[in-house]
């Protein structure tokens, strides 16, 4: 993976400030960004405030987890700025009451539906990672390939648990 900095992406034409934190390996989020895009608020600012007071009435945990980071500001300036990882940045979406977020609700408990299955039948989940392969233009041997190397490295981690060597640093160097 290339080494991940501060950056700009764009959503529907619209700049959404992110952070890559290297320790943690996730991705941070405006959600000052967020809001304004699936709200088409006037004053995201305000609109997130007034929700994070929501959710802490209801008991929601979301607005807590959130961290809070220095982004670039419109006006040039590095500003302290809510920002939440994806899993955060996705249950708040699903707490955000706007047209704009239906689409992601419904991919949402989509997305979660098919997790329910594959806890039920594993080889769903063998099925789907195919055909995303697919829709990536990968082929059938190329995919074919991945898989039995997935396998391979299961049963070696495997054996190196038996033998104990742990999760961490060691076991990152022999992944590796």
């Amino acid at each position: 993976m290339t080494k991940k900095d501060t950056s700009i992406v764009f959503f529907h034409e619209k700049q959404v400030r992110r952070h890559w934190d290297d320790n943690k390996e996730l991705w941070y989020f405006s959600i000052i960004d967020i809001i304004g895009i699936l709200t088409e608020s006037a004053n995201p600012r305000k609109y997130w405030s007034v929700l994070k007071t929501r959710l802490k009435k209801e008991g929601s945990e979301v607005a807590t987890n959130c961290s809070r980071l220095k982004l670039m500001a419109s006006d040039g300036k590095m500003r302290i700025t809510d920002v939440a990882d994806t899993e955060s940045l996705l249950r708040l979406i699903q707490s955000t009451p706007s047209p704009k977020a239906e689409p992601f609700k419904l991919w949402l408990a989509k997305v979660g539906y098919e997790r329910i299955e594959e806890t039920e039948d594993p080889e769903l989940a063998i099925d789907r990672a195919m055909q995303t392969y697919f829709k990536k233009g990968y082929s059938r041997e190329w995919i074919n390939q991945r898989l039995k190397t997935i396998e391979v490295r299961k049963e070696l981690t495997d054996e190196w648990q038996e033998r104990g060597v742990e999760e961490g640093l060691e076991f990152a160097i022999l992944t590796d």
